[in-house]
C-alpha cells in the first residue's frame, strides 16, 4: 500500500485537527455547560468577562474638555489681557472662542480660537515647556525611588 505526500499531509493535519477539537470539547464541558450562548473557544474564554480588556485600557485621544473652574481661569486671564470684554462665567461660548482668537493673534499665535499649549503659555496658565520640550522630571520624593537615586535626578 503506497500513500501519496498529499494525501499522507491531508489524513495528519486532519488526525491533528480531530484531536484538538476533541481536548477543547472536554475543556468547555469541563467549565459547565453554557446558558444558551454560542460556546467559545478556550483561549476566548479565558479572558471573558474579565475587565481589563485592551478596550478599557487605551488611553482616550484626543483633548479634554477644560473644567468650569478651568474656563473661568482662562476668561480672566483673557480679560487681565484685555481681549475678553465679559463676566468670567465658566461657559466656553462664543465670547470666550472671539477673545481667544483676538489674544492668540494680538501675540502672533495662529488665531483658531481653540485652546492649545502655545496659548495656555502666553496666558500664564501653563507650563514653561508645554509644547517645546518634554516634562521636566518630578522634584518631590517617591516611596518608589530611594533618596540617593532622588537627588542625582534634580536639575541643577
Amino acid at each position: 500500500m503506497r500513500i501519496n505526500l498529499r494525501k499522507a499531509t491531508h489524513l495528519a493535519s486532519s488526525l491533528l485537527l480531530a484531536a484538538g477539537l476533541g481536548v477543547f470539547s472536554d475543556a468547555a464541558q469541563a467549565q459547565g455547560p453554557t446558558t444558551g450562548k454560542r460556546a467559545a473557544s478556550a483561549g476566548h474564554r479565558a479572558s471573558y468577562g474579565k475587565k481589563s480588556s485592551k478596550r478599557s485600557r487605551r488611553r482616550e485621544r484626543g483633548q479634554k474638555v477644560p473644567t468650569p473652574d478651568r474656563i473661568s481661569e482662562i476668561q480672566q486671564a483673557l480679560a487681565k489681557d484685555g481681549s475678553y470684554a465679559g463676566k468670567p462665567n465658566g461657559k466656553w461660548d462664543e465670547s470666550t472662542q472671539d477673545a481667544l482668537r483676538k489674544f492668540q493673534e494680538s501675540h502672533g499665535l495662529s488665531p483658531s480660537g481653540k485652546l492649545d499649549a502655545k496659548s495656555l503659555q502666553q496666558l500664564g496658565l501653563g507650563a514653561p515647556t508645554a509644547g517645546v520640550a518634554s516634562p521636566l522630571p518630578s522634584t518631590t520624593s517617591s516611596k518608589l525611588t530611594p533618596p540617593s537615586t532622588q537627588a542625582s535626578q534634580r536639575p541643577n
